[in-house]
């Protein structure tokens, strides 16, 4: 009974094993999982956020950049529109 009982167990680690490995090496498996990419995504949404409120308590960017920058990031996107620029102090 015990000789069943030690195959059973040695056949599901092998299993497990080969599992881990094909799905490591298949190229359409992601590498990290979804909540860790989710947590990163918001990290950076945060800091973009930071940055922007720092630049807008410093006079760097006027109020509807800030609006335009803090919309887009509502929206997820971490950089600022291509067309939307800082202003330069003189």
């Amino acid at each position: 009974m015990s000789a069943v009982i030690a195959t059973l167990i040695g056949t599901l680690i092998i299993a497990a094993v080969v599992y881990d490995i094909a799905r490591l090496i298949t190229p359409n498996e992601s590498r990290c999982p979804p909540l860790a990419r989710l947590r990163g995504r918001r990290a950076a949404l945060q800091h973009a956020e930071r940055w922007c409120v720092g630049l807008r308590m410093h006079g760097r960017i006027d109020a509807a950049t800030y609006q335009h920058r803090m919309s887009g990031l509502a929206r997820g996107e971490r950089r600022p529109a291509a067309n939307r620029e800082a202003p330069r102090r003189a």
